[in-house]
């Protein structure tokens, strides 16, 4: 299995940040920044030309090499990022709810500090919207998510169900797939692959639309590389 992990593009709650270091105003489910669908067109090109100038596992040449699928949390940042990748590869595009950002969907009460968790889009948002998009049948017109704020006690063992459910479905397989996610639960999700603890002052940096390539195999794992954006103009890196 070769496996793709690739953070959404630059969000409007990136952007936010960046300019003002403050979350104040923040969106629940943010789109992507004009910079953030830029990033994902230049993602999509690198995986392109990867995919085709290198052989696939198997060692046999051929012409279709691309990701069998691209898998998707279902926030709105990440579902754009990989509608972008999905549709320049050709690949079919799935969600996979649990690949979403820690905390989930919520607003904070600046009064309070509360954090109250908020539904996500449902099943007829996204039929409307991304159409190309695979979704599990227990996504319903309540929404996605429909739960309080995440918290910190059970973002790692979501993450090992993420890490289970690939090696589950590809793991002893040849197959070549992609994974849109975020970068807290990247880095829970990287330390459970890597039999790494999960701790405050160990963090993996996730660049925006960066890509971090995994080779596995019943023998081994493979750390290609980690965090890799040099496929982006220097004015993109976010």
């Amino acid at each position: 299995m070769r496996l793709y992990l690739i953070r959404h593009g630059q969000s409007v709650n990136n952007l936010l940040w960046a300019e003002t270091q403050s979350d104040q105003g923040r969106s629940v489910d943010p789109v992507l920044t004009d910079t953030g669908r830029a990033q994902a067109e230049c993602a999509a090109r690198f995986m392109r030309d990867e995919l085709h100038t290198h052989l696939p596992l198997n060692g046999q040449a051929n012409e279709a090499a691309r990701p069998m699928l691209l898998y998707t949390s279902l926030m709105t940042r990440a579902v754009e990022t990989g509608e972008i990748i999905a549709r320049a590869l050709g690949t079919p595009f799935v969600a996979l709810p649990d690949a979403h950002e820690v905390g989930g969907l919520y607003w904070e009460d600046k009064t309070t500090g509360e954090k109250i968790g908020v539904p996500g889009p449902n099943r007829a948002h996204f039929e409307t919207r991304y159409p190309t998009l695979q979704l599990p049948h227990t996504l319903d017109e309540r929404g996605w998510w429909n739960r309080p704020h995440e918290d910190k006690t059970l973002r790692a063992a979501r993450a090992a169900r993420v890490w289970e459910f690939i090696m589950a479905q590809h793991g002893t397989r040849q197959d070549i797939l992609g994974l849109v996610t975020h970068g807290g639960l990247y880095n829970y999700l990287l330390a459970h692959i890597l039999n790494m603890p999960t701790r405050e002052n160990i963090w993996f940096t996730f660049n925006n639309c960066a890509i971090t390539r995994l080779d596995v195999s019943p023998d081994e794992l493979k750390l290609v590389y980690q965090n890799r954006f040099d496929f982006l103009p220097p004015e993109w890196l976010t």
